[in-house]
This record gives C-alpha cells, structure tokens and sequence, in this order.
C-alpha cells in the first residue's frame, strides 16, 4: 500500500498523517511565508523565492502575495502568466497553468475531494485530481476550480464562477455551477 505521500502522488486516497507530506507542507508554509512578506522593492528576491516553492515557473510569469498552496511543488506556472492577489492552489494533485494565462484575485484551484461517507471523512481520507489551465486562458476574480478540472485554451471564466467540469477551448463560461455561455 505504501505511505500516504506513495498513495497521493499516484492518485489513490489518502491522508494528510504522513510525515513526509506533514514535512512538505511545512516548508511550502515557510516558504510562501517568506513569498508574502517579501520587500515589494525587491522583485528578484521575491521570484526566487518563489521558484523555490512552484515546481516550475516559467520566463515572465508572476503572482501577486500573497499566495497560499499545499505542497507548492506540484504547481506549475507557464511563462508569461499573471496570478493575481490571494490566489489558493490546493496541490495534492498537479496544478498545471498554462503560458499567458490571467487569474483575477482571490481564485481558488482546489485538487483535493472529500469522501460522502462520513466515516471515511471523520478518518480524513481524502482524494485529489489534478487541474489544467491551458494557455490563454483567463479566470476572473473569485473563481474556483474544482478537481479534475481542465479549463481550454483561450477561455474566459466570468468572475465568482463555480467550475465543476471541463470548460472548453474558446467559450465564456460563468455561473454556480459553470455552464458555457457562448463561444468566442
């Protein structure tokens, strides 16, 4: 069966209560801890603290503190993309955000799921799906991605939508539940 950290990576359920992801959690911690109070005179510093976190970061990109992930090292960040203030990349699975991608403030990219069986959810178990956010693509302020997302190429999620399923390439999407309200 293997450890918890064994049992996340290869998209199985799983708990929080192994030390290794009770370790990988506290260095993101710190470290987008350092990323959020960092002297916004010092842009440099404050990228390099931030490629220590994300597992890629690409040529141009930027996010704006403060930021809040799980593990850090399971995102991704294409080059040339914007993340605004407040964004929160819950990375149990892959977060993968394409090349010139804008997120609004306050977006939410959530991997993990819950179990409905209230015993397995007293025991914590949980599950988690990755999420993509293909290149161009565009999520307005207050959005929220939920697991095993994919949102298209060249997308637009109005702002406070709820993205329960894929969202195709060059189409508006909005509401609570996200539906496709016309193509672009």
């Amino acid at each position: 069966m293997g450890g918890h950290k064994e049992r996340m990576l290869a998209g199985e359920p799983f708990t929080t209560d192994d030390p290794e992801l009770a370790a990988d959690a506290l260095r993101a911690a710190r470290l987008c801890e350092r990323f959020n109070t960092w002297p916004a005179d010092d842009p440099h510093g404050r990228r390099a603290v931030l490629a220590e976190l994300l597992g890629d970061l690409g040529e141009g990109a930027y996010v704006a503190p403060p930021l809040r992930v799980d593990y850090g090292h399971r995102v991704a960040l294409g080059h040339g993309a914007f993340v605004n203030f407040g964004a929160i990349m819950l990375d149990a699975a892959g977060i993968t955000i394409g090349a010139d991608v804008q997120i609004g403030p306050n977006v939410q990219l959530l991997t993990p799921a819950h179990p409905t069986d209230a015993d397995r959810r007293r025991a914590k178990w949980q599950t988690a799906r990755p999420i993509r956010v293909e290149d161009n693509a565009w999520l307005g302020g207050g959005v929220i991605v939920c697991p095993g997302v994919t949102i298209g190429r060249d997308a637009v999620v109005g702002a406070g939508a709820v993205v329960t399923k894929d969202v195709p390439p060059a189409v508006v999407a909005a509401g609570n539940p996200a539906r496709v309200l016309r193509t672009l």
